[in-house]
C-alpha cells in the first residue's frame, strides 16, 4: 500500500542492543521501525544476528538495553496479559514448519484457534477456506508425514494466518523447497500483503528478493542497515 510510509509505526526499535550473558553485544544501536501494511526482507550474512532480531519482534526475548515499542506502547511497560494480547497481533512461519505430526493438516492450522478457547463449529468455514486458498483444500485430513515440503510450508503459512495477524514473521520460508516453488510462496506472501497484512521475511536468497522492490533490513556487525526498495522487480 501507498500510505504505508505514512502510517504511524506498528513496530518500532530505538537504541536496542542484546547480548548473552557477560559477552559482547550481539545486535547494537538497532534504530528502524516497521509501519503498517508494508512488506520488507530480512536479510544478512549467516550469524549476523537475523533469528535474534526476530526473537526481539515476536517479544520471544527482552533485549539488554533500549525501547522497542509495538502499537505505540513501551513493551517493557507492558504486564503479561498485554503482552499476550500485543503477540496474538503477530502471525509466524517458522523455518521448520514446527507442524505436529499427530494432527491432520485441519488440526494444526486450526490449532491457535483452539488455543483461545474456540469452538470447532465456530471456526471449520474459516479454516476450510483459507486451506482452500493456499492450496490444501483436499489435503486438510492428511497428517504432516504425508505432505510435501511444500505442502507443509503452505500449512505453516496457514497456521500463522488463521487467527488474522497485523504481522506476519517468515523465517527463511523458501530455503526448503526448490527455486520455482519459493517463487510460486513469495507470490502467496505479496498477495497477503496486498489484501493489508503487514510481512518480513528472512532470507539469505538474493535471487529471489530482487524480484521484488521492497525495503530490505540488512543485518551486518550487529547493525542495521534500511536500505529502500529499488531494482526492476515488482515494486511493494
Amino acid at each position: 500500500m501507498n500510505d504505508a510510509a505514512e502510517a504511524a509505526p506498528m513496530i518500532r526499535f530505538e537504541g536496542v542492543g542484546v547480548r548473552y550473558g557477560v559477552g559482547p553485544e550481539i545486535l547494537r544501536d538497532l534504530t528502524f521501525a516497521i509501519a503498517p501494511y508494508s512488506f520488507q526482507f530480512l536479510t544478512g550474512p549467516s550469524g549476523a544476528g537475523k533469528t535474534t532480531l526476530l526473537k526481539l519482534i515476536m517479544l520471544s526475548l527482552r533485549p539488554t538495553r533500549g525501547i522497542i515499542e509495538m502499537y505505540g506502547d513501551n513493551v517493557a511497560q507492558m504486564s503479561e496479559a498485554e503482552l499476550t494480547m500485543v503477540r496474538r497481533k503477530t502471525g509466524v512461519v517458522f523455518q521448520e514448519f514446527r507442524l505436529l505430526d499427530h494432527l491432520t493438516t485441519f488440526e494444526n492450522v486450526a490449532l491457535p484457534l483452539r488455543v483461545q478457547g474456540r469452538a470447532e463449529p465456530s471456526y471449520r468455514a474459516e479454516v476450510v477456506e483459507l486451506l482452500q486458498w493456499v492450496g490444501l483444500g483436499e489435503r486438510m485430513h492428511v497428517l504432516p508425514p504425508v505432505l510435501s515440503g511444500g505442502e507443509k510450508q503452505r500449512a505453516a503459512i496457514a497456521r500463522a494466518l488463521i487467527a488474522k495477524p497485523d504481522f506476519l514473521i517468515a523465517d527463511e520460508p523458501t530455503g526448503n523447497v526448490d527455486p520455482t516453488l519459493a517463487r510460486r510462496l513469495l507470490r502467496l506472501f505479496v498477495e497477503l500483503h496486498r489484501l493489508g497484512t503487514a510481512i518480513i521475511i528472512a532470507t539469505h536468497d538474493y535471487s529471489l528478493m530482487e524480484q521484488f522492490a521492497a525495503r530490505r533490513l540488512v543485518l551486518s556487525g550487529g547493525h542495521v542497515i534500511v536500505e529502500q526498495p529499488r531494482g526492476r522487480g515488482v515494486r511493494l
